[in-house]
């Protein structure tokens, strides 16, 4: 799997696209790949505020619950409402459609912790 460039990742396996003050958050192939098929998400609503490092949510799948922590901080402009009759999704496109919030960022600079899609992808060679 090659993880997109445009994308920041982090060690738990989110990931980030920032469009402005805006960022798209999902989980990334190699969480949806451990995870295995994943049947349900429970997503924030929108005007929730999030920070960094926290859990933003969770995601179910036959083999576990697992949190979903932010990788930046923010309040929640939009949730996917799709996840919630078709999880799956998540299994089949984390890096596209199957994206879980985007938030309105306040603190842009986290964005300059979090890992390069090359750095997460030697993390996650590392890892395996």
């Amino acid at each position: 799997m090659s993880y997109p460039e445009n994308l920041r990742y982090t060690k738990e396996h989110e990931w980030v696209r920032a469009e402005g003050d805006v960022g798209t958050i999902g989980i990334t192939d190699h969480a949806q790949k451990e995870l295995g098929d994943i049947v349900y998400v429970d997503l924030p609503k929108v005007g929730a505020r999030i920070e960094q490092g926290k859990s933003l949510g969770s995601v179910e799948s036959v083999k576990a619950v697992s949190d979903i922590y932010s990788p930046v901080s923010g309040e929640i402009v939009e949730v996917n409402e799709s996840l919630g009759q078709a999880p799956e999704k998540l299994n089949q496109d984390p890096h596209g459609s199957a994206w879980l919030v985007k938030v309105r960022m306040s603190v842009p600079d986290e964005l300059k912790q979090l890992l390069s899609a090359a750095d997460y992808q030697t993390y996650v060679g590392a890892e395996s």
